[in-house]
């Protein structure tokens, strides 16, 4: 696998932040797996006193925040405790659905280290807003606004909608082939078909927050390789 170069993911730098378009697979944070370096390493090899800002699930591509100094790193948590940074993920989901500004507000709870579930008992307040972008055959594009920052929250919310994630199968997603959605498809004798997305389909699209000197930043991360080329699947066959 190619090596990782940091400056092809860089989105926006300057003195205090850098932002990524982080790609799948590579997990923010270390973890035991020492295959590949997390972000949080790659970024250390180039910067003394990096931190990360938020952390994204190890499948899902997009936006990620880090800060290059102390001062910078309260100054952008004070917006994330407050609820002031802005954040749009985009998923794919199985089925064709309508939202319009869908408020999700089932309360959530940890089960394990590595998944969450809706508790009305246990669980910490979670709001997330939905609404459709795009409609397909079989699937939605749909637009996540997560108001709280809980673990999967976008992922259990959905599941909770009965549209889980494209090939999400922790929470209920499946996968998608072309041949459910292609006429006429005929797969090659002697080969096996391949999913057209292998992970969690989401994206974390854009993230807007305020710099020190108190300027609105935007920032939107471009759909990586997998993602253009479901989506290019997905309205090729629609």
């Amino acid at each position: 696998m190619k090596p990782l170069q940091l400056n092809d993911l860089i989105l926006f730098e300057d003195d205090n932040f850098l932002l990524i378009n982080k790609p799948a697979f590579i997990a923010t944070l270390d973890e035991r797996d020492t295959t590949r370096p997390s972000i949080l390493q790659l970024l250390a090899e180039k910067y003394e006193d990096i931190q990360l800002a938020h952390r994204l699930d190890k499948e899902t591509s997009g936006v990620l925040a880090a800060v290059k100094n102390p001062e910078a790193y309260r100054h952008i948590s004070l917006q994330f405790q407050n609820r002031e940074v802005s954040k749009v993920y985009h998923a794919f989901v199985n089925g064709i659905w309508n939202f319009d500004d869908e408020h999700a507000s089932w309360p959530i709870a940890v089960s394990t280290r590595r998944n969450v579930r809706i508790d009305t008992v246990e669980g910490k307040p979670s709001e997330t807003i939905f609404s459709t972008l795009k409609t397909f055959q079989k699937h939605t594009l749909i637009e996540c606004k997560p108001i709280t920052g809980r673990m999967h929250q976008i992922r259990i919310h959905l599941a909770a909608l009965n549209a889980p994630i494209c090939a999400d199968i922790m929470y209920g997603g499946v996968f998608t082939y072309l041949s459910e959605i292609k006429r006429k498809f005929k797969l090659k004798q002697g080969t096996e078909e391949l999913p057209l997305i292998s992970r969690v389909a989401l994206h974390a699209y854009s993230l807007t927050f305020t710099d020190m000197d108190g300027k609105e930043q935007k920032v939107k991360a471009p759909y990586p390789k997998d993602i253009r080329a479901f989506l290019r699947q997905l309205e090729n066959n629609s």
